[in-house]
């Protein structure tokens, strides 16, 4: 990325919301040079910014930022799309307007990009694919909805329905107490039904995605507990492994890094910074579930997250998945990019790393 203002002179800060784009201009000793409205609109775009070919143009990510960022790329221009967590000037301001939102990410573009920690996106067919995942999400989140609302209205008349799966929710339901506990029921176990037929149905388009589409999933889903869509989802989140310069970097772009916030001789222990993608994250850390669970076959990674977990406590345990999931996040990394035979005990470690 080009130092302050870029190769033209001209940073562009684009204010971006469903109907109408602000936009603010200035040269490359901060003057200002112009300020107008977009209708957010690809034509629209291409005809108002062609005025200042090859500038730099400064946008927060948001829900339109994907095809913006692609199609200014595609017109030539230099895009920094800006991490919303480094934009604080602009969040916090006591003078809140679009114009002044476009003025300030100008302002910061110009002067170092870096400082914006920019986002990189993915490519159309990526987003595309990934769409399949999280429309899966939405299913399984309805589904959970509406069995933990049945359980919840059982509960208030006196009743506890019979646990299990979510597959097996209606048939155990049906065997136990029957479709006339209350008024509604009956229509909740065919929607639950309808949805875990949709979530299968789902599941088998992964399945083929990955065979067709991205075989190097394959390598990814030789770790246990790392299944098709963990395995999609990684890949499509990362898409190019080869921007990350070691694999350990990838456990903090997913947000399972420690906060820090050392001071002198402090050092506390914080929370995990949650940045970076929240589907992906929340998918290593079930696998990482499973890895520690009852079914989980011998591993190192088990090993290291039994010895974490014994340090006592329920804190003891989530920290223990959360180091888990990070782990297995680094080894997923390393076996993408080497494409090495993963051996459960024993994989990257010398014998003295081992028996330490």
């Amino acid at each position: 990325m080009k130092g302050i203002a870029g190769k033209t002179g001209i940073t562009i800060g684009l204010d971006v919301s469903d109907r109408f784009t602000e936009a603010y201009a200035i040269d490359a000793n901060g003057e200002f040079v112009a300020s107008w409205r977009i209708p957010t609109k690809a034509a629209a775009f291409r005809e108002q910014l062609s005025r200042y070919p090859g500038a730099r143009v400064v946008l927060e990510v948001g829900c339109h930022s994907p095809w913006i960022s692609r199609q200014l790329r595609g017109d030539g221009f230099e895009v920094v799309v800006a991490n919303p967590r480094r934009v604080r000037l602009i969040a916090e301001s006591d003078s809140k307007c679009d114009r002044l939102d476009a003025e300030h990410l100008a302002r910061l573009g110009r002067i170092d990009p870096g400082l914006l920690a920019p986002i990189v996106h993915r490519s159309e067919q990526a987003q595309r694919d990934r769409m399949l995942l999280l429309a899966r999400e939405g299913l399984v989140r309805s589904r959970t909805v509406l069995i933990n609302q049945a359980r919840g209205f059982a509960k208030s008349l006196g009743t506890r329905l019979p646990s299990s799966s979510s597959e097996a929710f209606a048939k155990r339901v049906r065997d136990g107490v029957g479709e006339n506990l209350f008024p509604g029921l009956a229509a909740i176990l065919r929607t639950v039904e309808q949805l875990t037929r949709e979530i299968h149905s789902i599941d088998r388009q992964i399945e083929r995605l990955c065979e067709d589409r991205y075989p190097m999933t394959e390598q990814l889903r030789q770790p246990s507990g790392v299944g098709a869509l963990t395995a999609l989802a990684y890949v499509l989140t990362l898409e190019d492994p080869h921007r990350f310069a070691k694999s350990r970097d990838v456990g903090a772009f997913l947000g399972l890094r420690p906060r820090q916030r050392d001071s002198g001789d402090r050092h506390p222990q914080l929370r995990i910074t949650k940045a970076g993608d929240q589907l992906m994250r929340r998918l290593l850390v079930g696998a990482a579930h499973y890895i520690l669970g009852p079914f989980g076959p011998d591993t190192d990674l088990r090993r290291f997250g039994l010895r974490l977990a014994e340090r006592g406590g329920k804190a003891a345990k989530k920290r223990a998945s959360v180091a888990v999931a990070r782990k297995l996040a680094v080894l997923l990394h390393r076996l993408w990019v080497t494409g090495e035979m993963y051996q459960a005990i024993g994989y990257g470690f010398t014998e003295g790393e081992q028996a330490a």
